[in-house]
């Protein structure tokens, strides 16, 4: 049986670590990377350096939940300004 999580080596300030996390949390990190235009190891790099406590992989797994759910915050609050602007009348 393979193992949910993947441990993978990454380089973060000129040296090299492992990282463990499920392939979802990988695919979710190459596609926020993708979408910033930058590297894995920037990204990492960047969680390493503002994370206070905790190991890696659990900053990464927060980094990742956190900027999922503020993408989906800004939809939510998007999609209901469009509907509240569709809903007002003009009184005349």
């Amino acid at each position: 049986m393979k193992s949910p999580v993947v441990k993978r080596s990454i380089v973060i300030a000129g040296h090299k670590t492992s990282v463990s996390l499920e392939d979802q949390f990988w695919d979710a990190l190459k596609e926020i990377a993708n979408n910033r235009r930058s590297t894995l190891s920037e990204i990492v790099a960047s969680i390493d350096s503002g994370r206070n406590q905790g190991n890696l992989s659990s900053a990464i797994r927060l980094f990742v939940l956190a900027h999922f759910r503020n993408a989906s915050a800004t939809r939510d609050n998007s999609d209901f300004a469009e509907k509240a602007s569709h809903s007002r009348t003009t009184v005349a």
